[in-house]
């Protein structure tokens, strides 16, 4: 498996973050190419021309698109350091719970791109997302997967960590740990991973960065 791998993504985006976690996690070697998305380079337009999103994961000069469906393929050609569980039940559970992770994680994403009702209705679709969460998926272990991360921390490390730079940006508070304390315990336990923490955006930077987006979004509307 030696053949060039390539990552299209940005250094902003949670749904790049997810992939490069999946490969650290597993020592792939990679090469990073940082996107303008706001002059999106014809490699990026020729490998995902249906969505023309980033992340695209290029492997011997085949682009593979959307960040689960890659981690998903980083997990059959490269088996060691596994990121399903190996039974076939729990791993099925652990795929539900990515499908729960993309069908509702985009409420998070909706917070910092709407205002008024459709804000509100995105930040109480976001605390729905979280009690589902907390009441039924956690219980007591300490990753997702039991005693290693795996994918589905991956989905959800990836909304968690933007959920809290969107709550800096719009100056509101939703991951209350008295409200969310299983989540909270597994989030601190998870950026605490080295591969995890060593791999995380500049916090403060994405702060200032969203904020300057927001201003701008909020005068448009305005």
């Amino acid at each position: 498996m030696g053949e060039e791998l390539k990552l299209h993504g940005t250094s902003e985006s949670p749904f790049s973050l997810r992939v490069v976690w999946a490969l650290k996690l597993k020592g792939i070697p990679y090469d990073f190419v940082e996107e303008d998305l706001f002059n999106k380079s014809a490699l990026l337009l020729q490998y995902n021309p249906v969505h023309k999103k980033i992340p695209v994961l290029v492997h011997a000069g085949k682009p593979i698109c959307e960040s689960m469906i890659i981690i998903e393929y980083i997990e059959e050609m490269w088996p060691h350091t596994p990121l399903l569980p190996t039974h076939v039940y729990d791993r099925n559970i652990a795929r539900f719970w990515v499908k729960f992770a993309e069908d509702k994680g985009p409420a998070v994403w909706r917070t910092f791109r709407t205002t008024g009702e459709e804000l509100a209705k995105a930040i109480k679709e976001s605390l729905e997302m979280l009690e589902i969460v907390e009441e039924h998926s956690l219980g007591d272990k300490k990753y997702f997967n039991g005693e290693k991360i795996g994918m589905v921390d991956i989905a959800f490390g990836s909304i968690l960590y933007w959920l809290c730079v969107n709550e800096e940006v719009l100056g509101v508070k939703l991951f209350e740990p008295h409200k969310f304390p299983r989540l909270h315990k597994w989030f601190q336990n998870f950026q605490e991973v080295p591969v995890i923490k060593h791999n995380l955006p500049n916090r403060d930077n994405l702060i200032v960065f969203f904020k300057r987006r927001r201003e701008s979004l909020e005068a448009s509307v305005a």
